[in-house]
């Protein structure tokens, strides 16, 4: 089990290496990686420069933390590896990674999806983005991924 939030770049081969490492147990390893994009279709602005991520250290922990382990209380999974930057990000940097491993691919794809369902959602990370034009706008969650959120139908705490 790892959470790391950092503003350094990460390298997920690298951690799927770290996971495999003296696991003979794991069938399936599923990663999802997320990366600023350029352009925002629902705004108005022309192109994205920098997206600046915040956040509350030791609350946002505690919120991956515990993500984390409802994703564990629902499937059997070997391990689960969530990463999230922070700091100044340029388009196309990678963001976020989830990395869940299982004995079983279906365990490891669905819990890696309702983690990172639950990231877009109930993670308190804060987010701005600075356009070309030097307007800056904060990013408001999106009505669909909430939506997303409660096709789970998992009790959560």
């Amino acid at each position: 089990m790892t959470v790391c939030i950092q503003e350094d770049v990460f390298n997920v081969e690298k951690i799927i290496s770290n996971i495999r490492k003296n696991k003979s147990s794991i069938g399936a390893i599923v990663s999802f990686i997320g990366y600023v994009r350029e352009f925002n279709k629902s705004k108005k602005t022309k192109k994205l420069l920098q997206m600046d991520l915040e956040h509350y250290p030791g609350m946002t922990e505690k919120a991956l933390n515990k993500i984390e382990l409802n994703a564990k209380s629902k499937w059997q999974l070997e391990d689960v590896y969530i990463i999230h930057r922070i700091g100044k990000l340029k388009p196309t940097e990678a963001i976020v990674a989830v990395v869940v491993a299982s004995e079983h691919r279906k365990n490891a794809f669905e819990a890696c999806e309702f983690i990172i369902d639950f990231l877009k959602t109930d993670a308190p990370f804060w987010k701005k983005e600075i356009s070309d034009q030097q307007i800056e706008s904060w990013v408001q969650g999106r009505e669909e991924d909430y939506k997303k959120k409660e096709t789970w139908n998992f009790h959560k705490e």
